[in-house]
Order: structure tokens, then sequence, then C-alpha cells
């Protein structure tokens, strides 16, 4: 059954953790009457919970559902009933075995839609990897958990800002563990880089590389990974006539990216990506995951459990990465094909 040969996409809405902000964020998005109707959002999650928020915030869906069969397929907001969760659950801000169960399962069902072809794309709201980690499940990240989903041999993530992408060649692992680099996933995540930024702006970008090590490694003073690794990388690349220049030190490397010197960094593991990221626009970057069969955006923050069921999150991170969705969907894009 293909549902996908109609007017407006239809895309999937996980609404992460229950407990966390991600209901929140999503009904208060879907208030956006332009946005609301750009597309059939499919809220995969509590119908229970997510009318009990409308009724706080002022927000109710087109329709409530609990399979696709039941959809009329207008533009709107669909609450796809998913049944993982009651009420005596669902303590809101607390860490809690259920929730994150649940919320594991929204992401499931979601991306097995896409799969199914009965959606386009999917749109992920925060999980708690505490929570998910009590159902002694192995999760480290929702990039790495689509992934194998979509049974692809490597993912990666992407950050997604109309003045500067960033892609990363380790995500979800510790320090140590991200230290451990590979000439060939440094190349392979400047490839993947390259074809993502091709799809999103139909142009090639000018590509930066980070250093591992402080100042690049001062010719191996403070390491020897650059050349090691990262120097026979972009070699590698630069001969498939990938524009791409480095390693740089990162400290300086963001200041002249965010200005216009390059339009996609490398960065060799999280947070070497994410803090300038952040720090240059919180409320607009996109997570973006590479290498799917599928479309998948995401917001680019936590399930703020401070914050929760106290109507102080915003919802402009959502609404960016809705609108890239759509974009995407639209475009006929998916980022990056699988390898292979």
């Amino acid at each position: 059954m293909n549902k996908l040969s109609t007017e407006f996409p239809t895309i999937c809405i996980s609404i992460g953790d229950p407990a966390g902000i991600g209901p929140e964020v999503t009904l208060k998005a879907l208030m956006d009457q332009p946005l609301r109707y750009s597309a059939r959002w499919i809220l995969v999650g509590e119908s229970w919970q997510i009318g009990e928020l409308g009724q706080q915030i002022g927000f109710q869906p087109d329709q409530v559902v609990t399979s696709f069969d039941q959809m009329d397929y207008a533009p709107g907001a669909v609450v796809l009933d998913a049944q993982q969760l009651v009420p005596s659950q669902l303590t809101v801000g607390q860490v809690s075995a259920a929730c994150g169960r649940a919320g594991l399962a929204y992401v499931r069902q979601a991306t097995e839609f896409c799969l199914d072809n009965l959606a386009a794309a999917i749109v992920t709201s925060p999980l708690n990897k505490e929570a998910v980690a009590l159902n002694n499940a192995s999760f480290c990240g929702h990039t790495e958990y689509i992934a194998e989903l979509c049974n692809v041999p490597e993912s990666r993530m992407l950050l997604y800002h109309e003045q500067l992408c960033v892609v990363h060649v380790s995500t979800h692992c510790s320090l140590l563990e991200a230290t451990k680099l590979s000439e060939q996933r440094i190349k392979r995540t400047i490839e993947m880089g390259h074809e993502a930024f091709i799809c999103l702006y139909g142009r090639k970008p000018r590509i930066a590389v980070c250093g591992l090590n402080p100042h690049a490694g001062e010719n191996g003073m403070f390491g020897d990974e650059e050349s090691q690794y990262i120097v026979p990388a972009i070699h590698q690349a630069t001969a498939q006539d990938i524009d791409c220049l480095g390693p740089f030190p990162a400290d300086t490397l963001f200041m002249q990216a965010s200005r216009g010197k390059f339009d996609l960094v490398v960065a060799m593991y999280h947070d070497q990506g994410h803090v300038p990221m952040k720090l240059m626009d919180f409320e607009h970057t996109v997570n973006v995951t590479l290498g799917l069969p599928i479309v998948r955006t995401s917001v680019d923050h936590g399930t703020a459990f401070d914050i929760a069921g106290k109507n102080l999150a915003s919802c402009e991170d959502m609404q960016t990465a809705m609108r890239l969705a759509t974009r995407l969907v639209n475009a006929g894009s998916v980022v990056t094909k699988p390898a292979g």
C-alpha cells in the first residue's frame, strides 16, 4: 500500500520521551497554521497525553487514529495512538523506564512506517538515554538506532544550519573511543558530507576538516593522529574532486567557517562540532542523519526535564526540523543514500 503519491507529504513525528518537552514542542510547533497544513503530520505518541496537553496549550488535532488505514490523508495534524503508556506510568520531568521504553517504541514505529512506504520522512523529538537504558536496551542515540532499523552499515550525524553545516566522524561514544581514528572512516565522512551538502544546496561545498589534537597536532608536538589518519583521508577526498582542506585547529576553524570561509566542517567527535554550532544558533540548528534510505531530521536539544510540564519550552528548533524535512521530501531528496 503506497500512501505517498498525494499532494502533500506524509511525515511522522515521534514525540520523544513522554516525560520530557518533546510532546510540548511538537504541539506548539503545529499551532503555526502554514506549517501545520504544509504536510500530513503523523504524531506517534499517546492520544490521552496529547489530548491533555492540547487542552492546556490550546491545541486540537485534526484527527486521532489507531492505524494508517483510518486516516483521511488531508494535510494537518493526525495523532496515531501508539498505546505504549498509561497515565499512571507518567510523571512529567522524571526519568522513567516506562517512558524510555515508550519513547523508543515511537521511534521504531515511525521508522517502520517510512520503510513500509506509508510516510516519507521522520522528525524525532528528544529521548532520554538514561530512561531507555533502564530497559536494558542497547541505545546510544537516535542516529545509530534508526540506522540499525534501516539495516544500513554506517550513518553520520550532520548539523544543518543555513549559515554552516557540520558532519561528525564519531558521535555517541566515549572521548577515548573517539580518539581511535580511522583513515577510511574520516574519508567516508568527508564523502557523505559532500554528497549531503549537494542535496541540500544544489552545489559543491567548501569543506574544512578539524584536527583531533590542540593546534591540529602542531606538527607532531601534540600527537600524530593528524599526519597518520586525517591528512591521508583529505588527500583521498581531494583526489575525488572534493574541495577539502585541513586539518585545522578547531578553535579558530569554526570562527572562520561561521564568517563564510567554508560551508561544511568535518568534526572529529561529538562536542567538537556540537558546542560551536549550538553557540552560533541553538534554535535553528537541525540534526540530519546521513546514510539512510529515508529522510530523518531532529531537534538538536534534549528532553529538558527541568522545564518539562511548565509550558516554557520553545518550539523554534522543532519547527526548523519540520520545515527542513518538508523541504527535503518535496525536493525528492534523501540527503545521502546508504553506502554501496
